[in-house]
């Protein structure tokens, strides 16, 4: 059984850090692109950042470039989001996800719809 869970949310300023982090049991990582999507309250769930199965591809939307980083450990089957300059805006259910592919890369691997595996989120809350 497939198992994704996010961890590292929390309340934090303007301009704050945090650091999410997904570990997934179940499935060999290195088998997965892997992403994190978030949802605001009356919003479509959105891709914030994605990476490919190996992690020489990425893709990050306009909105977090420069402020947030992916990174995986296929060996520890874990996936981090190094948040940075925080803004009220990204106050968000932020979600981790698998895609098992081992094709594409950029922003044709960050789609919504394609994802399989879904953790149940973590909220993060940025005040201004």
């Amino acid at each position: 059984q497939v198992r994704v869970v996010e961890s590292g949310g929390g309340l934090v300023q303007a301009g704050g850090s945090l650091r999410l982090s997904c570990t997934a049991s179940g499935l060999i990582l290195a088998d997965y692109a892997m992403g994190w999507f978030r949802q605001a309250p009356g919003k479509e769930r959105e891709p914030v950042s994605c990476i490919n199965w190996s992690g020489d591809s990425t893709y990050y939307a306009d909105s977090v470039k420069g402020r947030f980083t992916i990174s995986r450990d296929n060996a520890k089957n874990t996936l981090v989001l190094q948040m940075n300059g925080l803004k009220p805006e990204d106050t968000a259910m932020y979600y981790c996800a698998a895609l098992n592919s081992y094709s594409g890369s950029g922003a044709s691997i960050c789609t919504v719809g394609e994802y399989s595996y879904w953790g149940q989120g973590t909220q993060v809350t940025v005040s201004s």
